[in-house]
């Protein structure tokens, strides 16, 4: 049996990847792909799907979904005594999470297993025993082991926007927000990986540069690629999840963040994040989040850590175009903000929260 796993990285199409794989849960067992479910919903829903029915038309619950983020998620948690993330609500226990994928194995048969989630990222980072722990669930089978790494400033760049998202209290990346990350799996990208490949000598090993998967069609499409599945035919289409802010509004959220009660700057954020696909901003990749000196810095840091994942797939270097770490784009942070104000201020009536609306007001005046 072989069992792949797509260790992520974050914002490089893994949800969209997870939710291809999940809504062709189904069909990919029958053709002996086993996608495995870990909880009762997950296994309810591809009961369901199976008799023909469809309980989830549009967004699938995140449970059924990302099984295996839930499945890292309790791992982590056991691993440290800590708690999962609240919107993975409902889970077994940790060992019934493990028996559930083995009876689906016992049952099904299948030749493939696909475990797809970013969470798997964090693994070596806490404990290399998380990944053995994970592995040996698997006797005998034939790992290949999938990673998507993005450039350094456009990962952490669009990484920052993720955690905005989820409410985050933290520093611009123009300050000292860049230096909390150099440590850790979101800049240390070997810290991510290594203690896999250490895990599993033996196993195939595909990294993979963003760039290279966006220009071969996405994450689903590549990943299919490279790992050379023959999938049966008929299967839903990908389609794109976990879209990200404008980096127009960071510094709007960021503050927002900070400054209003959790209710009040989350509702802000959905509101702003469905707004800004109406306004004139300028592309989001013109925003200048680090500044000179941060990406200066940034490129040293991470000069010797391409090195090594080059070095890991045979090559002088992984990124072709990691130079480009040092070039500024157009459009100071500070100064996108502001002009994204005043284009949120000419339209009435966009926000009743009268918290939110006088926080608008007050950092349009301090920007």
């Amino acid at each position: 049996m072989r069992v792949i796993i797509f260790i992520g990285h974050h914002k490089v199409g893994s949800t969209s990847l997870q939710d291809y794989l999940s809504r062709n849960a189904v069909a990919l067992s029958g053709a002996g792909i086993l996608y495995p479910y870990v909880d009762f919903e997950g296994l309810a829903h591809f009961a369901a799907r199976a008799a023909g029915h469809n309980p989830s038309p549009n967004a699938l619950p995140i449970n059924v979904r990302e099984p295996h983020n839930a499945l890292a998620f309790k791992m982590l948690a056991t691993q440290h005594n800590g708690v999962v993330p609240g919107y993975h609500k409902g889970l077994p226990a940790l060992p019934q999470m493990f028996h559930a994928i083995k009876q689906q194995i016992r049952y099904s048969q299948p030749h493939t297993v696909i475990l797809a989630a970013e969470v798997f990222a964090n693994f070596n980072g806490v404990s290399p025993r998380l990944i053995e722990q994970l592995t040996q669930q698997f006797p005998g089978a034939e790992f290949t082991l999938v990673a998507t790494l993005r450039r350094i400033d456009e990962y952490l760049a669009s990484w920052q926007g993720q955690r905005l998202k989820f409410g985050h209290q933290i520093e611009p990346l123009r300050g000292t927000g860049l230096d909390s990350y150099l440590k850790g799996i979101h800049f240390n990208y070997r810290r991510m990986v290594e203690g896999w490949l250490q895990v599993l000598p033996q196993a195939t090993v595909i990294l993979r540069d963003y760039a290279q998967v966006r220009a071969a069609g996405g994450s689903v499409a590549d990943f299919i690629t490279q790992t050379q599945l023959e999938l049966p035919e008929g299967l839903a289409p990908e389609r794109r999840e976990n879209d990200s802010f404008h980096r127009s509004i960071y510094e709007i959220i960021r503050r927002a963040n900070a400054a209003l009660p959790q209710s009040n700057a989350a509702q802000l954020r959905r509101d702003l994040r469905d707004m800004t696909p109406n306004l004139e901003l300028p592309p989001s990749h013109s925003i200048e989040l680090f500044g000179a000196d941060n990406r200066a810095r940034m490129l040293d840091h991470f000069r010797p850590i391409d090195a090594w994942l080059g070095d890991v797939m045979g090559r002088q270097a992984f990124f072709e175009d990691l130079e480009v770490v040092s070039e500024q784009a157009g459009v100071p942070e500070l100064e996108a903000a502001r002009a994204a104000l005043d284009l949120i201020g000419a339209r009435e009536g966009w926000c009743k929260d009268e918290m939110a609306m006088q926080f608008m007001s007050s950092l349009a005046d301090e920007l």
